[in-house]
This record gives C-alpha cells, sequence and structure tokens, in this order.
C-alpha cells in the first residue's frame, strides 16, 4: 500500500471545497462552532465507517474479482484525473444554510446518501486495497485514516467559515485553490498508476511512443 499516496488522496479529498464542507461553512456562520459539532462529527464518523465497509466487502471478493482487480483500480486513477480536471474548473459555489444546524444523525445521512462519497469510498478499497491484506484489518485502517485525516480538515471549514468563504469569495483565489489541489491530486492519480502497472508494459511504453 503507498501510505504517502493514500494519506494526500485523503487531504485533497477532505479539505477541498465540496457539498460537506460548504454545508459546515455555513453552519460555522449561521450557527457558531459548538452547534455545529454534532453534525461535524456525524459527517466524520459516516465517512469513516463508510469506507471500511467498503473496504470489507470489496476485499473480501477479491479472490472473485482479482482478474480484474488491475482495471478497476485503473479505472479508479482516470477517476481521479477526471476529478482533478474538474476541480480546476470548479467555479465559485454558493448557499447559506438556514434555520436549525444539521445534527449528528443528519451528517451521517448527508453522507450516504452522497453520490460523490461512495465514489470516494469504492475508490479508496480498489486503488489502495493491498492484495494480501485482510480485508477487516484493511477496512479497521482506512476507517481510523480517514475520521484521523478528514476530522481536522472539515472542522477547519466549520470553525473558520467567514474566514474560509470570504477567501473563496474571490475568483482568482479559488481558482488558484482548485488548481493546486487538482494537480496534488493529478499527481498522486498518475503516481498510483504507474506503481500499479506491470513493469513489462512499462518498458514497453517507450517503443510504443
Amino acid at each position: 500500500m503507498n501510505f504517502v499516496a493514500l494519506v494526500t488522496y485523503l487531504l485533497v479529498m477532505s479539505i477541498t471545497p465540496g457539498p460537506n464542507n460548504l454545508v459546515l461553512a455555513s453552519s460555522g456562520v449561521n450557527h457558531g462552532f459548538s452547534r455545529t459539532v454534532p453534525a461535524l462529527l456525524g459527517m466524520s464518523l459516516g465517512l469513516s465507517v463508510q469506507v471500511g465497509l467498503l473496504t470489507v466487502f470489496l476485499g473480501s471478493l477479491i479472490s472473485v474479482i482479482a482478474s480484474v482487480q488491475l482495471y478497476l483500480a485503473m479505472a479508479g486513477c482516470l477517476y481521479l484525473l477526471w476529478l482533478s480536471w474538474g476541480m480546476a474548473r470548479s467555479a465559485p459555489a454558493s448557499g447559506e444554510a438556514g434555520g436549525a444546524p444539521m445534527g449528528f444523525w443528519g451528517g451521517v445521512l448527508f453522507n450516504w446518501l452522497n453520490p460523490k462519497v461512495w465514489l470516494m469510498g469504492f475508490n479508496i478499497a480498489m486503488v489502495f486495497l493491498p492484495a494480501k491484506m485482510n480485508a477487516w484489518h484493511a477496512g479497521l485502517l482506512f476507517a481510523a485514516l480517514t475520521f484521523i485525516i478528514g476530522l481536522p480538515c472539515i472542522a477547519l471549514w466549520a470553525g473558520s467559515g467567514v474566514a474560509a468563504r470570504r477567501f473563496l469569495a474571490s475568483p482568482r483565489r479559488l481558482r488558484a485553490f482548485n488548481c493546486g489541489m487538482a494537480a496534488m491530486l493529478a499527481v498522486t492519480a498518475i503516481w498510483l498508476l504507474l506503481e500499479m502497472l506491470p513493469a513489462q508494459t512499462l518498458h514497453a511504453l517507450p517503443q510504443m511512443i
């Protein structure tokens, strides 16, 4: 398992602007940090459990899908490249959170009903799951890493919602931020892709070119 690449992927996916972070930022502005904590914990735990269960489920099928694992992992890396392209081209988003703040279970369900979060969890399981690691051990490890890395990132959005939203309100700053995060994600995808390709394929690339 490429631990550095996994941490980079989780960091980029957790700290970049997205539905979860925008909701938490809006909640932090309108309701304060303390009233946003339940949703913050719900989102963190919900995502961690989701990643862990997906890892266990896919890991238990690894013997069945071993013949196509390389292709699935390559598809995951291509998805990362596509995601980085979309991230670099993303436009400023806006939104306000009104009424009562989202609660703990609201934060959990917000993740489980988000298609992008499902893609993220599936991608983590298929790209980073070591072939010889027990699926339950990998599930616990990935869930713990997702929680440890993701919680501070989204807490930053909740705690400094006003500053973050004011900073990202500038199109130039938002574009620079998104392009920087997109570049990190693209490098991670290419790095993983080169690691997964068989050695003979890499040696044949110059001749194919």
